[in-house]
């Protein structure tokens, strides 16, 4: 027996009235439970997936760490995989660090699918349990030296390190080159870069400095005390991505990577420049892994096929990104970087090494700075 709704004044408060009239149609969808007709388990079901739109909902999706639509154009990506898969992913605003603190406190009951991470926070993930082995549709087609050989983590994409700027921001200044540019007085308050002792950005851009002005992963000196000398010009820290503050001026020059700038430049016609330092920098992979205990398990799965697809390496191509699959880059994009001699300054390190020093370093660099 289907009893009668109660009025509207008994519902419980959080009931409103566009709730009641959501419940409505219910009544109409059991008629043929009620009366044994053809076809009322599929009345049922419709009903209960109308009443509870909520439920139908998580069965849609796949929640990702570290994936804020101003970085790497991750709002494309996303609307791509929702309109591929039907799979809705939630933008999310942390950094490298912040995501994998926030796995480890949730390690008992996992609320996220996918993380997206810098390369040597997913050597920490793999670490702390926080994820687990899958091996993506295209897994052979990625670098034996980009993947973990077990399946932990995978590239799907890689950056250069560098200077994003902002020319209508320099106040006339010139567009400084190198390393040491940054330490002259004339660009003070002018410099930003994400924190090194959380955000994974930070983190290569501090490596990028130490090892072209001489340092090693063993040895991060000169590129601490580059740091120090620059504190006297009043940098701009931020933890999450600065792009919009970049094209806004309010950071006029940002340690940043070069598809950032070429996204400014060609997508959001914005005049501004991208600068691979004389003294040299990094190139360094991004990476993707499955989350430890995910609650929509298969959808993430999804989701990790699809940012290694053609059409999600068409994707990060087209947000100026190197796609692990080289393939996916045209003529007509490579032809929008800067020349292949600018980018012969740019060198790669052993990851692995670079993740084991990242926590001592940040450590290191908190007592510099503050």
């Amino acid at each position: 027996m289907i009893r009668r709704f109660a009025p509207a004044s008994l519902l419980p408060r959080r009931a409103s009235l566009l709730s009641l009239r959501r419940l409505l149609p219910l009544r109409a969808l059991l008629r043929p439970l009620r009366a044994g007709l053809p076809g009322a388990a599929a009345a049922l079901a419709a009903a209960l997936a109308f009443a509870l739109p909520g439920a139908a909902h998580a069965q849609s999706t796949a929640i990702c760490y570290n994936c804020p639509p101003e970085w790497a154009d991750w709002a494309s990506q996303i609307a791509a995989i929702q309109k591929a898969t039907g799979i809705h992913v939630p933008f999310d605003d942390k950094n490298s660090g912040q995501a994998i603190a926030q796995l480890m406190a949730e390690r008992k009951s996992p609320v996220a699918d996918v993380v997206y991470l810098g390369v040597s926070s997913a050597f920490q993930a793999k670490e702390k349990g926080v994820v687990q082995p899958y091996r993506p549709a295209h897994w052979d087609d990625i670098p034996a030296g980009l993947k973990d050989p077990q399946g932990y983590w995978f590239a799907i994409h890689s950056g250069t390190l560098g200077f994003f700027v902002n020319k209508d921001a320099l106040d006339g200044k010139p567009v400084p080159q190198s390393w040491a540019d940054l330490l002259k007085p004339e660009y003070k308050g002018m410099i930003g870069y994400l924190d090194p002792s959380s955000a994974f950005v930070g983190y290569a851009g501090a490596v990028a400095v130490n090892v072209a002005l001489g340092g090693t992963l063993d040895n991060f000196q000169p590129g601490l005390d580059w740091f120090r000398k620059l504190k006297a010009n009043g940098p701009i820290v931020p933890k999450q991505t600065a792009y919009a503050r970049v094209l806004s001026g309010e950071i006029p020059i940002l340690l940043d990577y070069d598809f950032d700038a070429y996204r400014a430049e060609y997508k959001d016609h914005a005049n501004v420049a991208f600068v691979i330092p004389k003294e040299g920098t990094i190139s360094v992979p991004y990476v993707m892994s499955l989350v430890a205990g995910a609650p929509h398990e298969a959808n993430g799965k999804k989701v990790l096929d699809f940012v290694l697809s053609d059409e999600g390496q068409r994707l990060w191509a087209q947000a100026y990104l190197r796609p692990v699959r080289a393939s996916a880059m045209s003529p007509q994009l490579a032809a929008k970087f800067l020349p292949a001699s600018d980018y012969a300054r740019a060198k790669t390190v052993d990851f692995a090494k670079m993740a084991a020093q990242q926590e001592a370093f940040g450590e290191r660099y908190l007592e510099v700075m503050h």
